[in-house]
């Protein structure tokens, strides 16, 4: 199996650590809190996409036991689908909570710069 070939059966697993190391990026290197947040953000969706494609097998389906077809022993996990679910639930509130709190910052500093708000401290 040659290298392209590996990277097509593991996208999901390749595009999740391209968003995780853009994500880390924006956190270590930017200096705007807007930016930053978004670096979280990102790290977030990478972790996200991670968990629900360590959940996936091929050829299998979801737990929907409907129809005399589906038995557990073709159906996917639906705990990793769950985790994410709540993971998803839990991201939108922290950032909810972090934009108040860089609308505060802003309101205070008059500035998004990390850098300008460490010198001017209360």
């Amino acid at each position: 199996m040659s290298w392209v070939e590996t990277v097509y059966n593991y996208s999901y697993f390749v595009g999740a650590f391209g968003l995780i190391m853009i994500g880390l990026y924006a956190v270590m290197v930017k200096t705007n809190l807007i930016k930053i947040l978004i670096g979280i953000n990102l790290i977030d969706v990478g972790v996200n996409i991670f968990l629900v494609s360590l959940g996936y097998i091929k050829g299998k389906g979801a737990p929907i036991f409907s129809n005399a077809s589906v038995t557990p022993a073709n159906s996917i996990d639906p705990i990793p689908q769950a985790l994410v679910l709540t993971a998803i639930v839990i991201g939108v509130a922290v950032t909810a909570l972090s934009l108040s709190v860089i609308i505060k910052l802003y309101q205070h500093y008059k500035t998004l710069d990390i850098s300008k708000i460490r010198e001017m401290r209360w």
